[in-house]
């Protein structure tokens, strides 16, 4: 199946209460291991390249090594989202390098900078049928280069959600309700709590408008576990509940962006083999479990986020 935009998975995520996974990817066994995942699944599914991971990569292959992973995973529907684009040029360069999906990630900057950045992206985007994937509010945490201090007292008020959907012409929106970018979220004793309450109101004044929840990694203590009982040193990382992204799915929320848990299952792995068969140096040896990891992982997440819809449709 052709890479396609996320327009159409939207309209159905949002007639069946479900949500689609955006999955981050840092090299291309990774995204294969995510791809295999949905392929397996006949399912709708996001990739996702940070602007680390763009750099990391090289644009020039990325693409083309995606329109390959189409004919090797048949059945899975699958948009190339440029991640966290934090200028105009970054998002015209994935554009161009042909991406179908991209985000210009201009919320650290006043209101009304932000809205005009957005614009000159969304006008350059839709001339060549890409969708555009905007921020308000901020996100905690740290991703690549974002950095929020405050985790608790930026939310995305509702009123601006509608005005800035009206005055920049975006296909969807990312907002902030209690999400926080990397694995450590929260403070040890802190309960994770969505502000549902904002998410209700977001959607009843954009009804049928395709949200998204960024930072949204789950942070398993299993995998974490591995990564520290095989040498490994992260205490305390705390994520967001599965149960409340499959209920924010429900409340219409349509994508769900998850690239740390990827990060701590594949980690885990590597540690494990490094540990049990220090003779290993064959990469094939080193890795496979790690993306094994990584497919079990993102199938579990897949179901989670449809689970309202029962089965993926494509």
């Amino acid at each position: 199946m052709p890479l396609v935009t996320t327009t159409e998975m939207f309209r159905r995520a949002h007639e069946g209460k479900y949500g689609i996974g955006a999955f981050n990817f840092d090299n291309f066994d990774v995204m294969r291991a995510i791809l295999r995942a949905a392929d397996n699944l006949k399912a709708p599914v996001i990739i996702m390249v940070s602007s680390g991971a763009w750099k990391f990569m090289n644009p020039l292959y990325i693409r083309a090594f995606c329109d390959i992973a189409a004919k090797e995973f048949p059945n899975a529907e699958f948009a190339l989202h440029l991640d966290h684009g934090k200028t105009v040029e970054i998002c015209k360069q994935a554009v161009d390098a042909g991406f179908t999906s991209v985000i210009i990630d201009a919320s650290a900057l006043p209101y009304e900078e932000n809205i005009k950045a957005t614009k000159e992206v969304v006008e350059y985007a839709h001339a060549r049928g890409v969708v555009v994937e905007s921020e308000l509010g901020a996100i905690a945490g740290i991703e690549d280069d974002v950095n929020v201090d405050d985790k608790y007292g930026c939310f995305t008020h509702p009123d601006e959600a509608v005005d800035f959907v009206k005055r920049t012409g975006i296909d969807s929106l990312a907002i902030a309700i209690g999400t926080a970018h990397g694995a450590y979220k929260f403070k040890p004793g802190t309960k994770p709590t969505l502000r549902f309450d904002i998410l209700d109101e977001i959607e009843a004044k954009l009804p049928g408008f395709p949200l998204v929840l960024h930072g949204a990694s789950s942070v398993p203590q299993d995998a974490l576990a591995l990564v520290n009982k095989y040498g490994g040193n992260m205490p305390a990382a705390i994520g967001i509940p599965e149960s409340m992204l499959e209920e924010a799915c429900k409340r219409g929320v349509g994508k769900i962006n998850v690239g740390t848990d990827l990060r701590v299952a594949f980690t885990g792995q590597l540690r494990k083999v490094e540990a049990e068969h220090p003779e290993a140096y064959e990469l094939r040896t080193l890795f496979t479990p790690g993306l094994e990891a990584i497919t079990a992982l993102v199938e579990s997440k897949i179901k989670g986020y449809l689970k309202s819809e029962g089965k993926a449709v494509i």
